[in-house]
Formats: structure tokens, sequence, C-alpha cells
């Protein structure tokens, strides 16, 4: 489980939220939304990353069972894995933006480092 923020959703509202924002992220590369949503988005797209850089069949299979698109997890494996390969975590960085207008929600933007 992610984190035990609930988000004012039920458990697979949650989650299926969580997984298409993680696959939106990994596709662009950048984010904006609030801040605790994205600080829920970077561990769960750190271990994708992570999954990316182990490149066994096992793993992509993970990948693909979470990723709700086919192309991001080829990204993943493809580019993603090869620019960490290096580095042991700490793929993202969630930094605070200000608070939202209409409803005085914090924002932050979340982006891969």
């Amino acid at each position: 489980m992610p984190g035990t923020r609930k988000l004012g959703k039920t458990t697979d509202q949650r989650m299926a939220m969580l997984r298409q924002q993680v696959t939106d992220f990994l596709d662009k590369g950048r984010m904006e939304t609030t801040f605790t949503r994205a600080s829920e988005i970077a561990p769960l797209a750190e271990k994708m990353i992570t999954l990316g850089k182990k490149n066994t069949l096992a793993s992509r299979r993970q990948a693909l069972a979470f990723i709700t698109r086919e192309e991001v997890v080829v990204k993943v494996f493809d580019q993603l894995a090869k620019t960490y390969a290096d580095r042991n975590g700490g793929y993202t960085r969630v930094t605070r933006t200000g608070f939202r207008k209409g409803d005085g929600a914090e924002t932050g933007v979340i982006e891969l480092v």
C-alpha cells in the first residue's frame, strides 16, 4: 500500500486514480497536482523505475499489472531505466508551489530528477 492517506476515496477508486496518475507522470516526466497526491505518487513511481532497472520478465509483468498503458512500460524499461542505472533511488522530486485559488488546496509539482 502506498501510504496511509485515503484522499477522500474508497480503496478501489484511490488505487485506480494513483495508477492513472503514475502512468501519466512516467509518460510526461512532470505533473502538477495537490501536494498530498504528489507525495503518494512518488514512491509508486520510484518502484516502477526500480522494476525497470531489474529488467526481468517478472518485473515487466509486475509493471504491466500496475501501469495502465503498455507504451509507458516500454518507456520505463528502455529509457528511464538506462537514465537512472547508476542511481540508487531518489528518482523523483516533490516541490510545494502554493495554494490553489478555487478551494485553497496546497499544490505541488512532482518531477523526475
